[in-house]
């Protein structure tokens, strides 16, 4: 599976402001004046008639019609740590990269509610304290660090833009598009863009598929801001929507015309991206996770959301109400209620891809992949299945990478996965 032409969202990081001489924002010292000294060689007196002449420069070739710049490619990073900040944990993969992709170290430590809260940072001095924690326990690198991100006030887009081929022109197009097409002004916004694809149209204009990432600049500096203070050296911005793909986006051999789909269910929020196995095409945040069922369970049984989380991880819906360790009449409620709150998610994700079916070149669905910590609940994926019409599976994050001496294979790696795509390469 090819992502080389995935977005890192390289230019969400901060850059230094060179100065007009080239530096790094430093201010510029005199330079000191070259001391002569007195026994130095003479130069050599050039011969009569050998004056030197001044090197002619080259001249620049005239670029031929319809040539396009070459983009630069992106970084490469051999070492990497995959971060992930949810609503209720903090999750790290330490992957190597080289020609292949090595897990060697993974970490988990609980957040608490209310740091994170619809995928932004509320509380910045919270967040720094669990992170020096979290990289000190675990004896984590803080330098090489891919942070992931989800949220709503991020949009991406596909599109195509024809009838230019000089890059700069290109640029504009793109960004006067990006205004057009996303509700985020471009002044409070940050945005990244990857030629996916050039072609020529029916008229002969060359034409180029344009993939589009765009985020509020203050959703991401917030994040920026709290890794520095914590002493930790990013290397990149990913969208965790791209880190499923590159974790879990093996096409099968049986849906070989069909779109990939990954649905990533956490705490608070559940992650859905759709690729054509080359991109991702479409990406979308659904406020639906593992908490919705705590809240329906709990108002069945008239008890507080904390006190229903044993519940629901004793459930099982392969097995009749009955089995539960409840009394008959409230067991019947609870597994009412779980099914219900399933038909709420089931209903967002059929909306969600019946939108991206509406895009030119949309492909067909041929399963849906789950994975994150509530997906492990027996059955659900048999449940969703049957409410949305496909094939539904459970996904193995540790599939396309190799495990090093200090990982086993036991480990719970459903919660794991967006941190494991952090840390991939392509």
């Amino acid at each position: 599976m090819d992502f080389k032409k995935e977005i890192k969202l390289k230019d969400l990081l901060p850059k230094r402001k060179a100065s007009s001489t080239g530096a790094t924002g430093a201010e510029e010292k005199p330079a000191k004046a070259k001391r002569t000294m007195p026994f130095a060689r003479k130069a050599k007196a050039s011969a009569e008639g050998t004056e030197k002449k001044p090197r002619e420069k080259k001249q620049k070739q005239p670029k031929k019609a319809g040539e396009v710049k070459r983009e630069r490619k992106p970084t490469r990073h051999k070492k990497l740590v995959g971060l992930k900040i949810g609503a209720s944990q903090l999750a790290a993969a330490r992957v190597v990269n080289n020609g292949s992709s090595e897990l060697v170290q993974v970490a988990r430590q609980g957040l608490d509610p209310g740091i994170i809260v619809g995928g932004e940072l509320r509380e910045s001095e919270s967040l720094v304290e669990a992170l020096k924690l979290f990289f000190k326990t675990n004896k984590l690198p803080k330098q090489g660090v891919r942070l992931g991100i989800a949220s709503n006030r991020i949009g991406v887009r596909t599109f195509d833009i024809g009838g230019i081929t000089d890059p700069k022109q290109l640029e504009n197009a793109i960004r006067f598009r990006a205004q057009e097409t996303l509700p985020i002004p471009l002044e409070e916004a940050v945005l990244d863009w990857q030629v996916l694809s050039q072609g020529v149209d029916e008229e002969g204009a060359q034409t180029h598929r344009i993939l589009l990432v765009v985020a509020y600049r203050d959703l991401v500096d917030r994040y920026v801001a709290a890794c520095k203070k914590a002493g930790i050296k990013l290397a990149g911005i990913d969208l965790e929507a791209f880190a499923l793909l590159r974790a879990l986006g093996d096409r099968q051999a049986d849906a070989a015309n069909a779109a990939i789909v990954v649905v990533s269910i956490g705490s608070e929020r559940s992650t859905l991206a759709v690729s054509n196995g080359e991109t991702c095409e479409f990406t979308r945040v659904i406020d639906w996770g593992g908490q919705s069922l705590n809240i329906a369970i709990a108002r069945a049984m008239d008890v507080t959301p904390g006190e229903a989380e044993p519940v629901k991880l004793s459930l099982s819906l392969l097995q009749p109400a009955e089995d539960m360790a409840l009394d008959p009449e409230r067991a019947a409620k609870v597994r009412t209620a779980v099914h219900e709150e399933l038909q709420l998610l089931a209903r967002e994700l059929i909306s969600s891809l019946q939108f991206y079916q509406g895009q030119p070149g949309s492909l067909g669905i041929g399963e849906v992949v789950l994975t994150g910590g509530t997906a492990q609940l027996p059955g659900l994926d048999a449940e969703l299945g049957r409410l949305l019409g496909v094939k539904v599976r459970l996904g193995d994050p540790l599939s396309r990478v190799t495990l090093g001496k200090k990982v086993g294979a036991d480990i719970e790696a459903a919660s794991l996965a967006v941190a494991i795509g952090l840390g991939m390469e392509a």
